[in-house]
């Protein structure tokens, strides 16, 4: 026997689709992952299109100005022959030439250019030298040095004008091709020209020397090997560069004492 079935009345069909609703799950929202292992990274700002600017080189003067004119003699002689100039080298261990050569046959007494006290007497590479701090030459002061020289003076020993330090020493093996003496000139770490020390009248052998050129200025000549150089207005005339000597093969040797030798040149 069948029992029909009474339709809903319009107030239950409304409240069981408002059940139906609410048991219903809700659509499922995408939750945000975990973020990425490998974060972008932060470009930050551009770098800098500026160079660095670099300091003066350690072997020329970054101020331009020569070293003051305070000596009083020549280290040899009255007037030495000056075998090879002063060739600053552009690196720290660049081709050069730290100093000057001036001719000086063994046995030369070897004399301070200027006052002050010796800083270094001993033999670096088989050869002796000799350095003395000037006096009144600023901080750190100008440190003349001579080589190779048989030293007549110790550490410390206080010398003035003339003072003779020793005398230079025969050596078989020099970057000279007659004996000479080796005369440098640093201040700390800077290697400057030591023919700077010599004021004009010395460089030329005195007052008489000098010689008009040009415009009424005055020149110098400096003897130099294969004749005369001519220094004007303190420089060498011609560029304004020490003048080219006759090309001597400079040994390795020399270049260890220049690197070695705590007080030289």
């Amino acid at each position: 026997m069948s029992h029909a079935h009474r339709p809903l009345s319009p107030a239950l069909t409304l409240a069981a689709l408002a059940l139906l609703t609410l048991l219903l799950p809700l659509p499922a929202h995408a939750a945000p992952g975990p973020p990425p292992l490998i974060a972008r990274a932060n470009p930050g700002p551009p770098p800098s299109a500026t160079r660095a600017v670099a300091g003066p080189p350690p072997f020329a003067d970054g101020s331009g100005a020569a070293p003051p004119a305070v000596g009083g003699v020549w280290p040899v002689g009255l007037r030495p022959l000056v075998v090879r100039g002063w060739e600053p080298p552009a690196t720290a261990y660049g081709p050069g030439h730290r100093g000057v050569d001036l001719a000086a046959p063994p046995g030369s007494a070897v004399r301070a250019v200027a006052p002050g006290r010796v800083s270094f007497a001993g033999r670096v590479a088989g050869r002796g030298v000799i350095a003395v701090e000037l006096r009144a030459t600023g901080n750190p002061p100008l440190r003349t040095t001579y080589e190779p020289v048989r030293p007549s003076v110790r550490k410390g020993t206080e010398v003035t004008t003339g003072d003779v330090l020793g005398t230079v020493e025969p050596t078989a093996r020099y970057h000279c091709p007659t004996p000479c003496l080796h005369w440098g000139l640093r201040r700390a770490d800077t290697y400057l020209n030591p023919l700077g020390l010599l004021p004009p009248w010395l460089l030329g052998g005195g007052p008489s020397r000098l010689l008009p050129l040009g415009g009424g200025s005055g020149a110098l000549k400096v003897p130099w090997a294969g004749g005369v150089q001519v220094m004007e207005g303190g420089r060498w005339a011609g560029g304004g560069v020490d003048p080219e000597p006759p090309r001597v093969p400079d040994h390795t040797t020399h270049h260890t004492i220049s690197h070695q030798a705590g007080p030289g040149g």
